[in-house]
């Protein structure tokens, strides 16, 4: 922690990296004043009733939202479009040859690829914003008509798109990643209304009595201290595999014949499985949007009431181990990496070159990813198991919330540190 801090006090003395921190902070506020300003037609306490019913999945978007969600306002559907594009391109990327190529082309390739995201996003962000606007017509002050349609559709995917150009600002002018970013300030900006509602509980007793009470505030802010001490934990754990170099004498010079080793992280995928489990489990609420939350139809009633139910969140936690397993193999190629260090002379000690390397790879990834996966599957299923047993919402102090928040903050060092080291560099060979 205090290594984070230095650094953070340390970037503020160059001017250039001093820049790009307050710019970040700038596009941030922008985006926490967005958030409060509301859509026209919409009534905000049919948004407020819909999480307060919806179960963890609606709560928790509105806490990856700020609280715009709830209240209404032009960025109640945060990024989550933009995110649901960028899964959808990367699926289509690997099975579509063409588009892997073009992923492989550079930076053109990436522009490209880039380019289509975004007309993903608003088409992907307008069919959601029709979907709430037709399934909760009911929160329209003026009933459902054609210039109402217009006006909520148009605003919500207005500010979807708005909020895609905001992330891309702050990752080209600012620091760190700008979708990550924003969903960081919106997380972060949730922790008071956690407190608050923590205090709520206590007043109201649900939390016991007296010294009851305070003892149950206490333990809810130790598990959350412990969360994200494992979360930490977890993000920086790796397994180290040896890896030696044969000697090569090329002319009169001699390559090679060091000792090295290969990382392979616990949670190689990070929070990516969470985010594509979340926008498949997201589907039951479009489903019954469109077809109207009235609705009498048995299937439509058992998805609207579904959240609820115990099958929910194992569900949910099957879909982000097997989304663990597929993202970390399409990053991680044990047959790739094999074949690369074949060919540049490097081996691990006991294990023949080639496919004997890949498989042995491809044992220690299966093994730590499974720790990974079911790690991500049970952080994202404790507020489900909190609320059950407890009924106390523990949306904000959730696994998932704090894996964002600290992936999020130690990559931003991270990219800090090195912007510092190399303007380090720079300085002393000027």
């Amino acid at each position: 922690m205090s290594g984070m801090l230095d650094t953070l006090k340390n970037s503020w003395k160059i001017p250039d990296l001093k820049r790009k921190i307050l710019i970040t902070i700038g596009l941030l506020l922008i985006f926490r004043l967005g958030s409060r300003l509301p859509v026209p037609e919409l009534d905000p306490t049919w948004f407020a009733n819909l999480i307060n019913n919806g179960g963890q999945l609606f709560s928790f978007i509105d806490v990856i939202g700020g609280g715009a969600f709830k209240s209404a306002t032009i960025f109640a559907m945060s990024i989550t479009p933009y995110i649901n594009a960028s899964i959808i391109m990367q699926l289509l990327t690997i099975a579509i040859p063409k588009l892997e190529q073009l992923s492989k082309e550079g930076e053109e390739g990436r522009k490209k690829i880039g380019q289509w995201i975004r007309y993903a996003t608003v088409v992907l962000a307008f069919m959601q914003a029709t979907a709430i606007t037709v399934g909760l017509r009911g929160a329209l002050i003026s009933g459902l008509n054609v210039m109402t349609f217009i006006t909520v559709t148009l605003t919500l995917t207005a500010g979807t798109a708005f909020l895609m150009w905001l992330g891309e600002q702050i990752t080209e002018y600012g620091i760190g990643n700008g979708i990550s970013m924003i969903i960081f300030a919106g997380i972060v900006s949730s922790g008071p209304k956690g407190m608050m509602y923590l205090i709520e509980y206590y007043n109201l007793g649900k939390l016991g009595e007296g010294i009851v009470g305070i003892i149950s505030i206490i333990a809810i802010l130790a598990v959350f201290i412990a969360i994200v001490a494992c979360v930490v934990w977890v993000n920086q754990a790796e397994r180290r595999i040896p890896v030696q170099y044969a000697k090569r004498v090329v002319g009169r010079k001699v390559y090679g014949g060091q000792s090295t080793h290969l990382p392979i992280k616990v949670n190689w995928a990070g929070v990516i499985p969470i985010i594509f489990a979340m926008s498949i489990m997201m589907l039951p609420s479009t489903i019954v949007g469109f077809a109207g939350p009235n609705s009498t139809n048995p299937f439509l009633v058992f998805m609207k009431n579904w959240p609820s139910h115990w099958s929910y969140a194992i569900f949910y936690a099957i879909l982000i181990i097997g989304f663990t397993f597929f993202y970390t193999y399409v990053q991680f190629n044990p047959i790739e990496l094999a074949n690369n260090m074949k060919k540049n002379g490097g081996f691990i000690p006991g294990i023949r070159p080639g496919k004997p390397t890949s498989d042995y790879i491809a044992k220690v990834l299966n093994r730590i990813t499974w720790f990974g996966a079911l790690f991500l599957a049970l952080i994202t299923i404790f507020p489900y198991l909190v609320g059950w047993i407890t009924g106390v919402s523990g949306v904000w102090f959730a696994g998932t919330s704090v894996l964002i928040l600290v992936g999020v903050a130690l990559d931003t060092v991270r990219q800090i540190e090195s912007q510092m080291l190399m303007r380090h560099y720079k300085g002393f060979l000027e």
